[in-house]
């Protein structure tokens, strides 16, 4: 629900899910509405000001952290907000 709402958003966050593969962002904040599972991705470091990049988007999100490789299910991507940066030239 809100998660399709703030990938249209005017300040630019969208949801990890929302990022085509080779994309990269800065998390800006770890929704908490999955319980433990967002629990987890904090402490393996998916925290905001982390940097990400999508690996793969079928048919799970698979994504780089820092140096940690991750793969979660869609529902959890909807999650994570990130601020998408440009790609270099």
């Amino acid at each position: 629900m809100s998660s399709v709402h703030l990938a249209f958003s005017s300040d630019g966050l969208r949801p990890l899910s929302a990022l085509a593969e080779g994309a990269r962002g800065i998390v800006v904040e770890v929704r908490g509405h999955n319980g433990g599972r967002t629990d987890r991705l904090l402490a393996l470091g998916v925290t905001p000001g982390a940097t990400v990049e999508v690996l793969q988007t079928f048919p799970g999100i698979v994504f780089l952290c820092d140096q940690t490789e991750l793969a979660v299910e869609r529902a959890i991507a909807d999650a994570v907000l990130v601020k998408p940066l440009e790609r270099a030239s």
